[in-house]
């Protein structure tokens, strides 16, 4: 039995939480035991649930030296055979003592700040290849970093009479053509670029009413509601709030965006290729490393409200036939490359080498 100890110190839930909560979850099994450490406030703590172990340790920041013994002391006690951590403050306070015979692996999801917070691993993995030749460039050894993708989990279409539930809460149309983003309001998520693109794109596709869905919260939100109703789009606008689990929202979807600014990987990108929707995104980091332009999505650069809008618009004037053509390759790329059974068996590979090293 191969005991594993995933450590984030994240309070707000977004895509790495939900990336760390599917992991753990996933790795659970007859031959492995994989344990959460959450903060106790976390929105992690019910969305891990009660079929997961996990403990609750403060994390209060990158200093709080009486967490990192409380890590210590659970390391000890439940005989860990590797310790994950996710992100900076999490890592910093992983602190293996030689001679324990843990090994220690930091995952790692953007382009952080390696000393003083990373550097003490055993082995460091990045969730794309620009990432890890990132991690080479601050230092790392190559032969310890390691390049596992993320993964989404398929799931059962909701059902029509849910979907409908949605549409009217929604208040949208029956006939709605439905444009879904989501994300937290912030900066780099470029919602802010979204807004005026889709004021650009006309009112109807195809005779249906046209309408923008973004789930959502954070410290933009009150700039955004007045960015749309400057641009007049707050009718054919509808805002979800931040959802935990946006699945039935995709089921919703006709054509998914993703405005981001920097986006490392874009979990977001994978979840629409699970629900077979045609992507548009803008070329940051991760869009341009997971979409082939014009085979399997549609790239735009970064801040470009005029481009994102001509984009969208090749996609809504395009045939169902070709949009579903390039959705389907979409999710080809998601199974062949972002598959649950792919990103966990080498995970699990990753630690058998660690151990037997």
């Amino acid at each position: 039995m191969l005991r594993s100890l995933h450590i984030i110190g994240s309070r707000k839930m977004g895509g790495a939480e939900q990336f760390f909560q599917r992991l753990v979850r996933g790795l659970n099994g007859p031959d492995h035991c994989a344990t959460a450490v959450v903060r106790p406030g976390s929105e992690l703590r019910p969305v891990v649930g009660d079929s997961t172990r996990q403990f609750h340790v403060p994390m209060r920041n990158g200093w709080d030296i009486l967490s990192g013994l409380a890590i210590r002391r659970l390391v000890r006690k439940e005989r860990i055979d590797i310790v994950q951590s996710y992100m900076g403050r999490g890592t910093r306070l992983t602190r293996i003592p030689q001679g324990w015979g843990v090994k220690h692996v930091a995952r790692l999801g953007g382009y952080y700040k390696i000393d003083g917070y990373y550097r003490h691993a055993h082995a460091w993995v990045g969730n794309t290849r620009k990432l890890c030749d990132y991690l080479v460039q601050q230092g790392l050894p190559s032969e310890r970093v390691f390049y596992i993708g993320n993964f989404v989990e398929p799931r059962p279409a909701t059902s029509p009479e849910d979907r409908e539930t949605l549409r009217n809460l929604l208040r949208l149309p029956e006939d709605a053509f439905v444009l879904f983003a989501l994300g937290r309001f912030t900066e780099v998520k470029g919602f802010d670029d979204l807004l005026p693109a889709f004021a650009r794109l006309p009112a109807e596709v195809g005779g249906r009413p046209f309408f923008l869905v973004i789930a959502g919260d954070g410290p933009l939100k009150q700039k955004l509601l007045a960015q749309a109703a400057e641009l007049g789009i707050e009718k054919r606008l509808r805002w979800a709030g931040w959802q935990n689990d946006p699945h039935p929202y995709f089921d919703l979807a006709d054509l998914f965006v993703c405005p981001s600014r920097h986006e490392t990987l874009g979990n977001v990108i994978l979840e629409a290729w699970a629900h077979r929707l045609p992507v548009v995104s803008t070329s940051s980091l991760g869009g341009a490393e997971l979409i082939r332009d014009g085979e399997n999505g549609l790239l735009v650069p970064c801040q470009d409200p005029v481009g994102m809008a001509d984009r969208m618009s090749e996609l809504i004037r395009a045939s169902d036939s070709d949009r579903s053509r390039i959705a389907e390759r979409g999710y080809q790329t998601l199974c062949s490359e972002h598959s649950p059974e792919a990103v966990l068996a080498a995970y699990r590979a990753l630690y058998q080498e660690l151990l037997t090293a």
